[in-house]
């Protein structure tokens, strides 16, 4: 019998599953009235299902997770949401303030926030982007500090142990941390194993983590985990983000900021 019942529950979460993946998001009392279970087991259903990583669990239901995508290389990325990532990067920036000393990292919304940042007085920027770096090598009153390292030709950024090691010896008031999926359960995550040992480190060196992510990065997990999402302090993201996920961010005392 007990076996009966194992096999009856995976069938049934699996069932759930797909019907979640199809309408993106449901409610406990949706699924009590889809599949004719008790409130307690529909609970337990999304618990396994979260806990296998194919859902996230929200107040009184649960969110499809989408993968992300692979990531194509930088200048390739450049013309995707670039209205989003344009309002995101101008949002981010006003969060810095004259005399800051503030990382920014690799990626394209980072990129639109240092365009933002050439007019600021007396502020710091380190960075490990070549891109951040030309962006802001004629901005008269900032001071600009490049991290050596190994080149990443698809992100045009430093990586490596010279990186890290580098890293150790900044202080930084403020991060802007680029991102590829921010995930409710499994929390912050990159595509590239040695960048996000990168990114590891620079979560350790400023008092104020910013993630910049346009809406098509929420909800999202890619193939490393760079840090739960109790690491960060801000996002800011577009108005295309599901307004559950903002909700359930901000109820881990996470400012959220959309542009």
């Amino acid at each position: 019998m007990a076996d009966k019942d194992t096999l009856s529950a995976v069938e049934r979460q699996l069932k759930i599953w797909r019907w979640i993946e199809q309408r993106q998001r449901v409610t406990v009392p949706q699924l009590i009235d889809q599949f004719a279970v008790s409130p307690a087991t529909a609970r337990r259903d999304l618990d396994a299902l979260a806990e296998q990583g194919k859902v996230q669990r929200v107040h009184g239901g649960a969110l499809a997770v989408r993968p992300a995508p692979p990531e194509p290389p930088i200048l390739q990325r450049t013309a995707e949401q670039a209205e989003e990532k344009k309002r995101i990067g101008q949002a981010a920036a006003a969060l810095i303030k004259d005399g800051d000393a503030v990382f920014l990292s690799s990626g394209t919304t980072v990129l639109e926030a240092a365009r933002h940042l050439r007019e600021r007085r007396q502020l710091t920027v380190v960075t490990n982007s070549l891109l951040v770096i030309n962006a802001l090598a004629d901005a008269p009153d900032l001071t600009l500090i490049g991290l050596g390292g190994t080149l990443r030709r698809s992100e045009m950024s430093l990586i490596g142990h010279l990186t890290e090691q580098a890293l150790n010896d900044v202080r930084a008031d403020k991060v802007i941390l680029g991102i590829r999926g921010v995930d409710l359960e499994h929390g912050l995550t990159n595509a590239d194993l040695q960048e996000t040992m990168i990114d590891r480190a620079v979560l350790k060196m400023a008092r104020e983590i910013i993630v910049v992510a346009d809406s098509t990065k929420l909800g999202r997990a890619s193939l490393a985990r760079v840090a739960p999402l109790a690491a960060i302090h801000a996002l800011v993201t577009d108005t295309g983000a599901s307004p559950e996920f903002v909700k359930a961010l901000r109820e881990q005392s996470i400012t959220v900021i959309t542009a």
